[in-house]
């Protein structure tokens, strides 16, 4: 994944150490200030993530937060590797992993829940920020679907809190939390992953590349290679154009709106080769 990931030409300067880690610590106060504001009921009920209680989606970032910790600390992903060990017969699934994940605290109290996903969090970003600069620029970690850089493991927490965040503040009756960082840095992965995103589709578009171009909270222009290792060359026409509002984008990206959604109400707009955008807007996502 960490190949796809590098792939094109960014909105601009990718945010150093400091600047994403801020981001960073930043997100996880946001999502710990909801959590502590939120009523007593919140827990037990349904998120907008299909098929999760609020007290799930906290399990699931508290397992993830967890094996992020313990990678960046040199140690094994416990919990990852016995799920690993667990099948028999089956390949590895990220969806199978969260499910294993969130069913063995099923039998914790909602403040327990809580409060181990808070030490996680804070463990992972205390690790991050010890991180000394080569070991930034090129040390990777085994992550969900293949090896991963620091910074871009830490930026996919931060989209994680984010999108999560946003999952739970939709049943609490609070307003979404439209901030440049959160919904530019989706955008970003989002964006980055598309190469191994279509290959995961069994998709193929060598030589082909993307304008995408967002407005608002989050916004910025990306010209993006489709294929892994492709960066296209200064002055190359992109074979498709993506543009529009910056929010709507990075909640196609998380896979929370349906594509069609989002073009019928004319907050994206496609040009160039149609059908190719259109399928690039189809399998996008900021998450393995």
């Amino acid at each position: 994944m960490s190949a796809a990931i590098d792939t094109g030409r960014p909105a601009g300067p990718v945010p150093n150490r400091p600047t994403l880690l801020g981001l960073a610590h930043a997100e996880r106060q946001r999502l710990g200030r909801m959590i502590q504001f939120a009523g007593p009921e919140t827990w037990e009920q349904p998120s907008a993530c299909p098929g999760w209680w609020n007290r799930d989606v906290m399990a699931h970032l508290g397992a993830q937060d967890t094996a992020a910790a313990q990678l960046l600390n040199g140690d094994p992903p416990v919990e990852l590797d016995e799920y690993r060990s667990s099948l028999v017969g089956e390949g590895f699934t990220v969806d199978g992993y969260n499910a294993f994940a969130v069913n063995r605290r099923a039998g914790l109290s909602p403040r327990e829940v809580l409060t181990l996903w808070g030490k996680a969090a804070d463990a992972f970003l205390g690790l991050a920020a010890k991180l000394d600069d080569e070991a930034w620029a090129s040390r990777t970690v085994t992550w969900l679907s293949g090896e991963i850089a620091p910074r871009y493991l830490v930026q996919s927490r931060i989209v994680e809190w984010w999108v999560h965040g946003e999952d739970m503040r939709a049943t609490n009756g609070l307003a979404p939390a439209i901030e440049h960082w959160p919904v530019h840095l989706t955008a970003d992965l989002a964006i980055r992953m598309l190469p191994w995103a279509l290959d995961r589709a069994g998709l193929s578009f060598q030589g082909q590349s993307v304008l995408v171009e967002l407005e608002g909270a989050g916004g910025g222009s990306w010209h993006w290679g489709l294929s892994p290792g492709e960066v296209p060359p200064a002055g190359r026409k992109p074979a498709a154009y993506v543009s529009g509002r910056a929010p709507q984008f990075a909640l196609v990206a998380a896979r929370r709106i349906p594509a069609e959604e989002a073009l019928d109400s004319g907050n994206l707009v496609l040009g160039g080769d149609i059908e190719l955008a259109a399928s690039l807007l189809r399998h996008i996502r900021c998450y393995a």
